[in-house]
């Protein structure tokens, strides 16, 4: 169907919005400009399309146009990120996935960050089984033994073993290296310009919560790993696979 017809339907206005949102969605935190045809490549949209939306958002300041002809964000997109970043509840965020993540794996959900030479338990799911790895809310672990500390480490520069091997495989299952009855799967956090924030975990009694399990569980921690970095650096989340 020509895009003309569709503009001009009853879900005309309804439809322009969501094209402007997702010409505004193409820039990413490395783009301080993008052509005509770059967002045209991008949102797929025909250049025409592109180039209306673009002078339409430009009358309210979301879009600025370049001497050379490529596109900036503009005031008023900066502001909404400013509103956003101002009002943002880290818990908001940590607290849903945790317990979405617990539900999806049965086991204890924790987010822990870095202060000084510890890890502190911020936000934290206890799992649904009876028997189950316990650690309260703003409890200080060590960083240099467990999962999370490891990932924490690895993933601030630490050199050595097994620092590269957490780098390389982008998440650590640690077993019984803490506490010799718990065992736990880790990958790290980030928030604005890639910068690490800390790291997601689940974890439970050795006997259950194995090697071969907690490989099983290792693309849903990866993936909330990720929608966690993605809410932190205020991008739209998917849903936990």
């Amino acid at each position: 169907m020509p895009e003309e017809f569709i503009e001009n339907s009853d879900d005309g206005a309804v439809i322009s919005v969501r094209r402007a949102m997702k010409i505004l969605q193409a820039f990413g935190l490395t783009d301080s400009h993008l052509s005509l045809a770059e967002l045209s490549r991008r949102t797929g949209y025909h250049r025409s399309t592109v180039l209306r939306i673009a002078r339409t958002l430009a009358l309210d300041d979301y879009l600025a146009q370049r001497p050379d002809g490529t596109w900036r964000l503009a005031r008023a997109a900066g502001w909404l990120g400013a509103c956003y970043q101002a009002t943002f509840s880290v818990h908001e965020a940590v607290e849903p996935l945790l317990r979405e993540l617990s539900d999806v794996t049965g086991e204890s959900a924790t987010f822990y960050v870095r202060e000084g030479a510890q890890r502190i338990c911020v936000a934290r799911m206890e799992g649904a089984r009876s028997i189950r790895h316990h650690v309260r809310v703003g409890a200080a672990l060590p960083l240099h033994l467990g999962g999370p500390g490891r990932v924490i480490l690895a993933f601030s520069g630490e050199a050595g073993e097994p620092y590269e091997s957490i780098r390389r495989n982008g998440y650590m299952i640690s077993l019984g290296e803490r506490d010799p009855e718990v065992s736990s799967i880790s990958a790290p956090v980030y928030t604005v310009n890639w910068k690490l924030l800390g790291a997601v975990c689940i974890s439970g009694p050795l006997s259950r919560l194995n090697e071969e399990l907690l490989k099983h569980h290792k693309e849903v921690v990866l993936s909330a790993a990720s929608r966690l970095s993605r809410a932190m650096m205020g991008a739209q989340q998917a849903s936990l696979s």
